[in-house]
């Protein structure tokens, strides 16, 4: 069983869907847990809640990750009131479900601030307490499968994903010899309020039976968190600048 006690994890985008099992999942495993949001207050309440009930210490910070003040003030709260941070979560996204031929010059600044610059301004901020972490530093960064694959909408979304896991490998080459492993987690097509509103979402919904390989059982947010929580741990000391991706085996076939 992993066993985080006595970590402090930071998750971004965590209010809600991937984020918000990947909290939890930190905070049942042992860690205390600092939850990142923008505008979903009441849905970032509640996680606290289910992890203050956990006995865990747990605080809400509203930040926007895509604006390099509001994330030091972040990383600052965390320095301040939890004294350390040694697993970071990074799965804060946004850029709407759009052709390429309709996105604008702001839709792109957009997705490319909050999907990309934030890995730059979390990790500038983040990684003097990431690296005096007690044994390594944990950042895992969320992705899909738009990195790689052409999907209805997601042009947007998928090339700041893209963008996102080759700065997670430059990341890992800069903070490995420091003691900080960076890695990703690619997810499959999953259930959430962001997913549900893809153009076409219930025919790829219920397309997944015929692409997994698992059955009748259906790729969840917890399945996810599940991942992060390995690469959050010591069993994954030696895994570094690399994407374990999660999706019952629906991407390896057409």
């Amino acid at each position: 069983m992993i066993d985080l006690t006595g970590k402090v994890a930071l998750v971004t985008g965590s209010s809600r869907g991937i984020g918000r099992a990947c909290a939890v999942r930190l905070a049942e495993a042992g860690a205390d847990v600092v939850i990142n949001y923008v505008t979903s207050s009441r849905e970032a309440e509640n996680v606290a809640e289910e992890i203050a009930a956990m006995g865990r210490r747990v605080a809400c910070v509203r930040a926007d990750v895509g604006q390099e003040e509001d994330v030091e003030d972040m990383v600052a709260f965390v320095r301040d009131q939890f004294g350390q941070l040694d697993i970071l979560v990074h799965n804060a996204a946004t850029g709407g479900f759009r052709p390429l031929a309709a996105t604008s010059q702001r839709h792109f600044d957009a997705a490319m601030h909050t999907n990309v610059l934030s890995l730059v301004h979390l990790l500038k901020a983040a990684a003097p307490m990431l690296e005096s972490a007690d044994g390594r530093g944990k950042v895992v960064v969320l992705s899909s499968h738009g990195t790689h694959m052409a999907l209805p909408m997601y042009g947007l979304i998928g090339g700041s994903k893209a963008a996102l896991a080759a700065l997670a490998r430059h990341w890992a080459l800069e903070l490995g010899d420091r003691g900080v492993n960076v890695n990703v987690v690619e997810a499959g097509l999953v259930e959430t309020d962001s997913t549900r509103r893809l153009p076409g979402a219930a025919e790829m919904f219920a397309g997944r039976a015929s692409k997994t390989m698992m059955g009748e059982r259906m790729l969840e947010a917890t399945d996810v968190a599940d991942c992060v929580l390995f690469l959050a741990s010591s069993l994954s000391d030696l895994v570094q600048g690399q994407t374990l991706v999660v999706d019952g085996g629906s991407a390896i076939h057409i």
